[in-house]
């Protein structure tokens, strides 16, 4: 349900963005960094262990922290100029894709959308209709219709030729697109997010916010032989994630889930999930997960990671603490200053 005329709330990020979950590759760990006192303090030891063991593989770490840091304190002013100067310079080969319509999906997922949003709907019937789950409480569907996937990866394509300024999607993947940069937010990821995406997780995780997601990130992802090939285990800043395999021609790559993130790694069984073209799978945002090298070819998958402010208002889903909040551009991480139920989300689904 919306309601138009009412005033779209303010969202912000939390302090923690600049000084928490900073992934270092060549070591596969996230850390916090404060200072250099805390982070010496605190990882120092346990680099040693995972191989960085002369001062100047340390000094070289250092310096990669303190690049990203600084991206991060600049992230909104360099998105917004990299946004602006998209817009003018840019010139779309596919228009069509940046608004979403109905002949871009399945009639499959439609009927799943149609059952979800019936008065008889219940969790029970929905899971009747989709596929069996690939893993705990992670649902797979068919998607997009596989010609709009290969205008979609055309677009992509195009973009990522042209001279337009680009920006990495996060800390894990170097390479990507942003698509809030790209215009596609507000006629094509907004109208998937709240007409067609919020009825099913609604019914599906109504524990962790999927009847209340009020913004997003979303991003394309690209696996290739010459850059990245593969995604290590982590969870998203999310409530609940979907995410589409759009194509291109690829071998392996399987994605695998782990157990919530409070569960150690020592107690925990993966399963490996076949990721399928043209397919979303849904998942909560603290599900452990990665993807597997792929072994041939090249992988583009659609993220977007749904939020919901009145979950994440009480806890900062990545540094588990009361957010403190920081003025941003759009969505930002989609913390609210207050906690009441979004003014155009209708939190009554369950």
């Amino acid at each position: 349900m919306t309601n138009e005329g009412k005033e779209k709330p303010r969202f912000y990020t939390c302090d923690c963005f600049t000084t928490d979950n900073i992934f270092l590759e060549e070591y596969k760990l996230h850390v916090r960094f404060v200072s250099e006192q805390q982070f010496r303090l605190d990882y120092h030891a346990l680099l040693k262990k995972l191989g960085c063991v002369t001062d100047e593989q340390f000094e070289g770490v250092l310096n990669k922290i303190s690049q990203e840091v600084d991206r991060r304190k600049h992230l909104g002013v360099t998105s917004a100029q990299r946004a602006a100067a998209i817009k003018d310079i840019y010139r779309p080969l596919h228009p069509h894709v940046y608004h979403l319509q109905e002949s871009y999906l399945t009639s499959e997922f439609k009927q799943i959308v149609e059952y979800c949003q019936s008065d008889s709907a219940t969790e029970e019937g929905l899971l009747g209709l989709l596929e069996e789950q690939v893993a705990p409480r992670v649902y797979r569907f068919p998607l997009f219709d596989k010609s709009f996937c290969e205008d979609l990866m055309e677009e992509l394509k195009h973009f990522e030729q042209s001279a337009a300024p680009k920006g990495r999607p996060n800390t894990m993947n170097q390479y990507g697109i942003l698509l809030n940069e790209l215009s596609f937010d507000e006629h094509f990821i907004t109208p998937l997010r709240e007409q067609y995406l919020l009825p099913l997780t609604s019914l599906l995780y109504p524990d962790c916010g999927g009847c209340c997601l009020d913004s997003h990130k979303a991003f394309v992802v690209k696996y290739d032989m010459n850059e990245d090939l593969d995604l290590s285990y982590h969870y998203d800043n999310a409530e609940v994630t979907l995410n589409v395999s759009l194509g291109k021609e690829f071998t392996e790559g399987n994605l695998y889930f782990g157990d919530m993130r409070q569960v150690p790694v020592s107690e925990t069984e993966c399963s490996e999930v076949e990721h399928r073209v043209t397919e979303g799978l849904l998942h909560r945002g603290q599900h452990m997960h990665g993807a597997l090298p792929i072994s041939s070819g090249q992988r583009w998958n659609l993220i977007i990671w749904m939020r919901a402010s009145q979950e994440r208002n009480k806890q900062c889903p990545m540094c588990n603490r009361t957010p403190t909040l920081v003025e941003a551009e759009g969505f930002a991480d989609g913390f609210t200053k207050h906690s009441d139920p979004p003014q155009n989300i209708s939190c009554a689904l369950t």
